[in-house]
């Protein structure tokens, strides 16, 4: 049987070989916390996206460099509409997100009357809440636009918005279905050009509502890959009534200086001409959005 003396003497060597363990595993300061990584920032970055290739591939560029600077990364891609992932970045739980300076400054201000590209930019800054920046917008552009198709552009000699005040049949706008609302919508066609449409609530199938006839406009993406491979003519707008959107990272703003270097870098080099072609190697040519970002990386030097 255990005295007092020997039950102290045995707690103190149990616990001297517990210490010599734990001393044994470490291999740096005991202190050290995860926070020490991420390349400084602190926090692990998390990336989101909106539920639409071509965005998840622009999500992964930036997470893709922000690895190879260091930082810890998380991804949250694939949420879906604005709605939806505007408050999770509101409330800090994403850091980064590649947004469309048009459309979101009309998510916060619907009534802006800005319609260039900087003065878009420099309207959304504005109108942005405190807690959330944006940083360097891209030449890229991924903004709404009136296309027709090339046959039914050469039938009424279209080339912009006013030539569909020409137009001798009935007009049928297809388009998201938020588009009925939107300023640029129905009622903006009327109050801007004379243009009166009905309206089709046509959804992910636009595009091919348009090339089967079901609409004989639609409302379609600048950089949507199908504007080249189905012959497709986007009309063009000389009296502004669609905002220019730009490409533009949406940040938090504690975030911003600590990895303005990696995601600027990116935008610098982001061009129209660059996002159609990585959009056609994910419609046409399949690739996932890691790989077409990772060659797209390389390529521009910025891997």
């Amino acid at each position: 049987m255990f005295t007092a003396k020997k039950r102290l003497l045995a707690a103190t060597a149990a616990l001297a070989g517990a210490v010599v363990l734990l001393a044994g595993c470490s291999s740096g300061n005991p202190l050290d916390t995860p926070s020490d990584s991420a390349g400084g920032s602190g926090d692990t970055i998390v990336v989101g996206s909106q539920a639409y290739y071509s965005n998840e591939i622009i999500a992964e560029i930036y997470a893709q460099a922000l690895e190879g600077a260091g930082f810890d990364v998380e991804r949250q891609f694939n949420i879906g509409q604005r709605d939806a992932y505007m408050p999770l970045i509101g409330d800090g739980s994403i850091s980064l997100f590649p947004e469309y300076t048009g459309n979101l400054l009309q998510y916060f201000d619907e009534t802006t009357e800005a319609r260039t590209p900087e003065d878009v930019y420099a309207a959304l800054q504005e109108a942005l809440p405190e807690n959330l920046t944006v940083l360097d917008q891209a030449t890229a552009s991924d903004q709404d636009s009136y296309t027709v198709t090339k046959a039914f552009a050469d039938e009424y000699g279209l080339t912009s918005i006013a030539d569909l005040a020409k137009v001798t049949v009935p007009l049928t706008l297809g388009g998201p279905p938020e588009l009925a609302e939107r300023p640029y919508g129905p009622t903006g066609l009327l109050d801007t050009y004379g243009v009166e449409v009905a309206f089709s609530a046509t959804g992910d199938t636009t595009v091919e509502d348009l090339v089967a006839g079901t609409v004989n406009v639609a409302n379609v993406f600048t950089a949507d890959p199908r504007i080249q491979t189905d012959d497709l003519v986007v009309l063009t707008d000389p009296e502004g009534l669609i905002l220019a959107s730009n490409v533009v990272p949406l940040v938090n703003k504690d975030l911003a200086p600590k990895i303005a270097d990696v995601i600027n870098a990116i935008s610098a080099k982001l061009t129209p001409e660059a996002l159609i072609a990585m959009n056609v190697q994910s419609t046409e040519d399949q690739k996932s959005p890691q790989d077409i970002a990772t060659q797209w990386l390389s390529e521009n030097g910025l891997d």
